[in-house]
């Protein structure tokens, strides 16, 4: 009996040491819902070939969240039921070439930007009434509807503002001559620019300064700090930069 005992006690203590050498299995990631409207390119859009989310701001996101170790589960929805939903904290968090404006934190937060961009004004290549924002008035204009675009747009004396539930929508309007102008992102619009080169051009300067961020639902302020951290190193280790060439650069 004795023996027995002696026996289990050593079996007890190589199990208890085998299992003190094995390693920790890893924990399961969080999973983050992300929102998108992925018909913004180059900043978000489907790819034709895989019909998988991509883009600057989707290979951004990615990087953040294994930065930050999560997980990101994306929800691709309009650009206006998507910051009603961020609003209304059906999703963590968003990322759509969203600009940060005082008005919007008042229902959502924002992280640290992570790229500059301003408005610019888009008119048809044999325009040649138009050479900037002060000439848009009494004119058609084109913007998204939810966007700084449409508020700037808005803002001009006399104009008549259509708005539309994606910017492509818009430019091909434009292009087709049904609008005189539209007023856009200037990245999202050298990205249309590039598949209309003999059709549309920029006019006048950027006229806004304006930063992109990430949107949190108000329930979700725990991210904030992880999502900063996570673009502060991505800004530091030249994955930002790296991300403006692939998507930006010569758009």
């Amino acid at each position: 009996m004795k023996r027995f005992s002696v026996i289990l006690w050593a079996m007890l203590i190589m199990a208890l040491v085998f299992s003190a050498c094995t390693p920790a299995q890893p924990s399961e990631k969080t999973k983050v819902r992300v929102a998108t409207d992925a018909t913004f390119p180059p900043f978000e859009m489907v790819d034709e070939n895989t019909k998988q989310l991509t883009g600057f701001d989707v290979e951004l996101m990615n990087a953040i969240a294994q930065k930050a170790g999560f997980e990101v589960e994306w929800i691709n929805v309009g650009f206006d039921p998507m910051l009603a939903g961020i609003a209304e904290c059906q999703y963590d968090m968003a990322i759509a070439a969203i600009t940060i404006t005082e008005e919007r934190k008042a229902s959502m937060d924002f992280s640290d930007p992570y790229i500059n961009a301003g408005q610019i004004v888009t008119v048809r290549k044999e325009t040649t009434d138009i050479s900037g924002k002060n000439d848009l008035k009494g004119k058609k204009i084109g913007a998204q509807l939810g966007t700084t675009g449409a508020i700037e747009a808005e803002k001009i004396e006399g104009a008549e503002v259509k708005t539309y539930d994606s910017y492509d929508q818009a430019f091909l309007d434009l292009a087709n001559g049904q609008i005189d102008a539209v007023i856009a992102d200037y990245p999202t619009t050298l990205a249309f620019l590039a598949t209309n080169p003999d059709k549309l051009k920029t006019v006048g300067e950027v006229f806004t300064d304006e930063n992109y961020g990430v949107a949190f639902c108000k329930k979700k302020a725990d991210l904030i700090p992880q999502v900063n951290a996570a673009i502060k190193a991505l800004k530091e280790d030249g994955t930002i930069k790296k991300l403006e060439e692939k998507w930006l650069a010569g758009k």
